[in-house]
């Protein structure tokens, strides 16, 4: 085989360049950005991005690329019309993300159960009062959506001793799951309505876009806890205000948005039930080294022609 181009938009470390070149020598590497992209594309084989990026002009311009690998799970910005009537692979990095997004949602859940959102303010204006705590231990953790991140959240719930429930498309034998559901509506509400807190980690497709709205929250216990790391358009985020301001459930965690950053308007700033981060759950130190690493993997793949990992199904979207 003659030497593949890659163009990667993202700024690469000696030691992932080496990880890169390690798989497959007779590549050449490409580091540029979304503006300095353009040049690279006629002699590019492969890109690897961002599944955020605007990328559409970019395979317009490149006749000889043959894969898309997403540095990101999500690749919504990837799927335009040209690559799914291509025979272009498209892969993402799924799989990596399932350790700092658990310990996110973890960080949220004893926020909320040990009092610190109300010690934290209290502790701003020096008042000494002691508040109400709960415990995870005992407490039912309802999941939308097991892939890899629902599953490793699942895994540090049971650790807890939590009860964790599961809504997914393919019924499986799932070790830390004590229950596991079909994604229809009616066995969705069933499962929310016994939670005590409830996280979504579905993919963004067409089907799961507006998926979570004020009839699941109305479903929920108003002790009841909700969060998404997800994506924001997953839930209707009008319906989510509603429920917080009706005390329809008792707070939310939020690290996702249907616009972001999240409009300085949007009521959620200043709910006292409310957290709030800037979609940051799956950052970590290690986070690039995990997607070059699963890209490495994929290249040598790639060029011995074996099946290769996290392909994307380009008309679902995951």
């Amino acid at each position: 085989m003659s030497a593949l181009n890659i163009v990667v938009l993202n700024p690469l470390a000696d030691r992932h360049r080496e990880l890169i070149l390690a798989a497959e020598p007779n590549v050449t590497i490409f580091v540029t950005d979304e503006a300095n992209a353009l040049e690279h594309m006629p002699s590019c084989h492969i890109l690897v991005t961002w599944g955020w990026m605007e990328t559409r002009h970019l395979y317009q311009a490149a006749p000889h690329l043959e894969w898309i690998h997403a540095l990101s799970a999500g690749v919504e910005k990837l799927l335009f019309p040209e690559i799914q009537a291509a025979d272009t692979i498209l892969t993402n990095a799924k799989g990596i993300h399932g350790i700092p997004v658990s310990e996110h949602v973890l960080a949220m859940m004893l926020a909320f159960s040990r009092g610190l959102t109300v010690s934290l303010r209290q502790q701003e204006t020096r008042q000494w009062k002691r508040i109400p705590t709960g415990e995870l231990h005992e407490s039912t953790l309802a999941i939308v959506g097991l892939g890899s991140i629902g599953r490793e959240i699942a895994k540090k719930a049971k650790a807890l001793g939590m009860t964790v429930l599961a809504s997914k498309q393919e019924v499986t034998t799932e070790l830390f799951v004590d229950k596991l559901y079909p994604p229809d509506d009616d066995s969705l509400l069933e499962m929310l309505a016994k939670a005590d807190f409830a996280v979504t980690a579905l993919p963004l497709t067409e089907s799961t876009q507006n998926r979570i709205r004020l009839q699941h929250f109305t479903a929920m216990k108003p002790s009841a806890y909700f969060f998404n790391i997800a994506r924001g358009a997953i839930v209707n985020e009008n319906d989510l205000v509603t429920a917080l301001e009706q005390n329809l459930i008792a707070g939310a965690g939020l690290d996702v948005f249907a616009c972001e950053p999240l409009p300085e308007s949007s009521p959620l700033w200043t709910m006292p039930n409310v957290i709030i981060t800037p979609h940051v759950a799956a950052l970590s130190p290690a986070y690039l080294d995990r997607s070059i690493k699963l890209f490495a993997d994929n290249l040598t793949r790639f060029i011995q022609g074996r099946d290769m990992l996290n392909v994307v199904d380009k008309v679902k979207g995951y």
